[in-house]
């Protein structure tokens, strides 16, 4: 099955699309964080008619501008590339994956990039009022594209609302509101754009402290510092329980995901959630003792995933050997199932071929008997189902960890500010600074987690990564890698040279102390 394909290609496809999944996720959470605040500020402009505040309101804006021309570009070439290195998986799953994505350039992308224009140039051309609402328009266009997007990557976690037809061998939508309103959906369009809110903020309160710090643009800082540091505590909190939710829906239908992410090799009740530890080598082997060292909150992973404490997780063990008592069917068992299904499917369309409609019906009746597991009929052993268990648990905890720390973060510099003795605390002023990249990289593990955690599907249960690629040659992949990486990278250092340079000079008419 998987032994016939050309694995160093599926590397450098999946190399590709990471790395430019990676870029991408660079410019995103500015641009859905910073169009909120920016509504947000010049909300509070417009009701307090305080001109100050619409001069803070375009210098941010203007920091916006920036991020939104330069992302467009990495956008683009994501969507093309499913296109490009992945035609297997557009075919297979093009008439459900693409509704989304279609709905988000023809609706929220057009709302978004039509208000924008008057939300840049329609300064003292417009009335307050309608400036305003297409600032927050274009807030809500930015999000609403992100919800589309979001939709599209939960229904590959958790494929709803659709069938496979054994006729034309792909899988079509049956109700499009199942996909919309998946649990799955809903959950990642609200944990991911509040964990870009978190960014946003960070963004924000980073270069405020530092303006602080050099004793420049002090009113813009601190204001700035006010409405980032609610706007961030908010968004950070509710990226916790949305995590909550998170953890429930993974351990339901993606249970080698949320074991990879725990480091579970051997399931248990009651079992504990890790907050840190250092993985063995060859725990999954034959040690019951997972871990080097580690340290645990007793009972919660059980009581996350499965609301009872005392539940049963299974680990990773479990899930590729079976558990009879806990009615956990073997990955062995079910590669059995599966090429059983890849089997009659195929018998099923030569008989049709053939016009011979009797052996036909009884190879659809076996295959429809076996088809949900038809997946896993492409794996050679049952060990293939398992994810990178180190990069997916260490991922996971430094975005817990670093969540927990920018929660109290915010809590620090909102009790400073409304003190108005932030200025003075210089130790909290440049860990301020510090802390933004952090976000990025909270964000970025975050992806990781759900993307490499649910590895080896692009749909989960129902297409291995290694089937969806297209039938191109090595080279080529990597010639566009190397071409990406570097176009992606010139484009990353672009912008933050111009960023800097904005925010060395500071706001229109302020003081370039």
């Amino acid at each position: 099955m998987l032994g016939t394909i050309d694995l160093s290609l599926v590397d450098w496809s999946r190399a590709q699309f990471a790395l430019t999944a990676i870029y991408h996720w660079f410019f995103v959470p500015l641009t859905l964080g910073l169009s909120f605040l920016i509504a947000i500020m010049e909300t509070i402009y417009v009701r307090t008619g305080n001109e100050e505040w619409k001069r803070i309101t375009k210098f941010w804006m203007k920091l916006f501008g920036i991020n939104f021309a330069i992302g467009i570009a990495t956008g683009i070439i994501l969507e093309f590339e499913f296109g490009t290195n992945w035609s297997n998986y557009s075919w297979m799953v093009g008439d459900i994956f693409g509704a989304p994505l279609a709905i988000e350039g023809i609706f929220a992308f057009f709302l978004e990039s039509t208000f924008i224009a008057v939300m840049f140039f329609g300064w003292n051309k417009v009335s307050k009022k309608f400036h305003l609402t297409s600032t927050w328009l274009v807030a809500f266009g930015s999000n609403l594209s992100a919800l589309w997007i979001l939709v599209a990557n939960a229904w590959m976690q958790y494929p709803v609302g659709m069938h496979f037809n054994p006729g034309t061998a792909r899988s079509e939508m049956l109700n499009f509101w199942d996909v919309l309103f998946s649990p799955f959906a809903v959950n990642k369009f609200l944990h991911t754009v509040t964990s870009a809110y978190v960014v946003a903020a960070l963004f924000v309160l980073g270069i405020s402290a530092w303006y602080l710090y050099k004793k420049r643009e002090l009113l813009l800082a601190k204001r700035s510092i006010i409405v980032a540091a609610v706007f961030g505590l908010i968004s950070a909190l509710f990226l916790a329980m949305t995590g909550d939710g998170s953890a429930y829906l993974v351990a339901q239908k993606q249970p080698m995901k949320l074991a990879a992410m725990e480091g579970l090799y051997h399931g248990k009740k009651g079992a504990d959630l890790v907050v840190f530890g250092v993985l063995k080598n060859d725990a999954h082997k034959d040690s019951l003792d997972n871990f080097t060292f580690n340290l645990g909150i007793p009972k919660l992973l059980s009581a996350l995933g499965y609301k009872n404490s005392n539940a049963f997780v299974p680990g990773i063990k479990d899930l590729v050997d079976g558990n009879p008592k806990e009615n956990i069917m073997s990955a062995g068992a079910k590669i059995e199932k599966g090429r059983v299904a890849l089997a009659a499917l195929a018998s099923f369309k030569e008989f049709k071929k053939l016009k011979n409609q009797t052996k036909a019906d009884s190879a659809l009746g076996v295959f429809n008997a076996n088809s949900t597991y038809m997946g896993y009929g492409y794996f050679d052993t049952p060990e293939s189902i398992i994810p990178n268990v180190p990069l997916t648990f260490y991922s996971f905890r430094i975005m817990i960890l670093l969540g927990g720390f920018f929660i109290f973060l915010f809590m620090l510099v909102l009790y400073f500010a409304m003190k108005n003795k932030l200025e003075s605390k210089k130790l909290l002023l440049f860990i301020t600074m510090l802390s933004f990249p952090l976000g990025y990289l909270a964000s970025e593990t975050g992806w990781i987690v759900a993307e490499v955690g649910r590895q080896p599907w692009a749909i989960q249960d129902l297409l291995p990564t290694a089937v969806a690629t297209t039938h191109i040659g090595t080279s080529s992949v990597i010639t566009t890698f190397v071409i990406f990486a570097v176009l992606f990278t010139a484009l990353l250092i672009a912008e933050i040279k111009i960023m800097i340079s904005q925010i060395k000079s500071g706001p229109e008419g302020g003081d370039h102390v």
